[in-house]
């Protein structure tokens, strides 16, 4: 036979599809030598089940994926342990993807994601797409889509995020309360939503404090460590800022090592304060002040939410906002 089918390998062994189906997904209830005559017979025939596509008929996969931008930020880990626990709960498995804050991966995972290999998303945007079209796929397959942490605005889907705004705002004012009147707002996209609501936010915060913004002092920063590196160090020995607020971890990591490099004394010299769910914060020489999200508690709710609409069949649009923490460290003390 050429391209067996599923219906025609069933003929052939005179069984039902549905026998032959429980034969390769290892179901109990199928006799051990009815199995093994159907697993013979496919090797015979070089029949190979497609499982997903079988999966799409039945609307279920029992698997859940799992979108981040990177695996490093201790944020992102801990936000994978909480959506883990409740897909566990759920008796669902989870495929973990990484995209490196690359677009183009990003396209390409949910369009493998698209053809029934999973029964939901959970997702943290790169935020470099501007066209979003190849996530509107989702909705004609009804596999649902929840984001947590970074969110495409135009993506009608439940979100998971932090009060960003206020958290930014206040972290801003710790820092002029410190003594800092510089202060540098270092974003690696302050186009996707989260860099733009948290840049306002130190925006506002300036303000209410009576200093002057300087769209200089907002620094554009890149994902790789060498070129984010690089930049921050021009900035501390130009513009020679008192105060650096940092919008993701990954920049408050650099600046340490840059001011390391060229003895730069945290906190006299400057003061350092990060969105950041580090563990080791306080271990840090100096221990670093952190906005701390609760990032299990994202993940947790994302996931509830998908689980919400898989059970219900309906798309959910709840959009949960949790607070963050400013808990103050050495790293701005005077």
């Amino acid at each position: 036979m050429d391209k067996v089918d599923i219906k025609e390998l069933a003929k052939d062994l005179k069984l039902s599809t549905s026998t032959v189906s429980r034969a390769f997904r290892g179901n109990s209830d199928i006799n051990a030598q009815t199995k093994e005559r159907i697993l013979a017979r496919a090797r015979e025939l070089n029949y190979q089940p497609n499982l997903y596509a079988s999966n799409l008929r039945e609307k279920k996969s029992n698997t859940i994926a799992i979108i981040v931008p990177e695996l490093a930020n201790d944020f992102f880990s801990q936000a994978i342990k909480g959506i883990e626990r409740v897909a566990r709960e759920k008796g669902y498995h989870s495929l973990i993807y990484v995209t490196d804050d690359e677009y183009q991966l990003e396209v390409s995972i949910i369009n493998d994601l698209s053809n029934g290999r999973v029964d939901g998303i959970i997702m943290s945007a790169s935020g470099e797409a501007k066209d979003h079209n190849y996530l509107k796929q989702l909705k004609k397959r009804h596999m649902p889509l929840v984001f947590f942490d970074r969110v495409y605005d135009d993506i009608d889907v439940a979100k998971v995020t932090t009060n960003d705004y206020e958290s930014s705002f206040n972290a801003t004012r710790h820092l002029v309360a410190a003594g800092c009147k510089k202060i540098v707002f270092l974003v690696i996209n302050k186009s996707l939503s989260i860099g733009n609501v948290r840049m306002q936010g130190y925006v506002d915060a300036l303000a209410a404090e009576g200093i002057p913004f300087n769209k200089d002092l907002v620094i554009d920063c890149s994902n790789d460590h060498k070129k984010s590196y690089n930049i921050i160090s021009k900035v501390l020995t130009t513009i020679k800022p008192d105060g650096v607020f940092a919008a993701v971890e990954r920049l408050a990591i650099v600046s340490y090592y840059v001011c390391q490099d060229l003895n730069i004394n945290i906190p006299k010299k400057v003061k350092i304060i990060s969105f950041s769910s580090l563990e080791i914060a306080p271990l840090l020489s100096p221990s670093l002040t952190t906005i701390t999200q609760p990032a299990r508690d994202l993940g947790v709710h994302a996931a509830q939410l998908l689980f919400k609409s898989l059970e219900s069949g309906a798309p959910v649009h709840d959009h949960v906002v949790l607070k963050s923490k400013i808990i103050p460290r050495k790293s701005t003390s005077s």
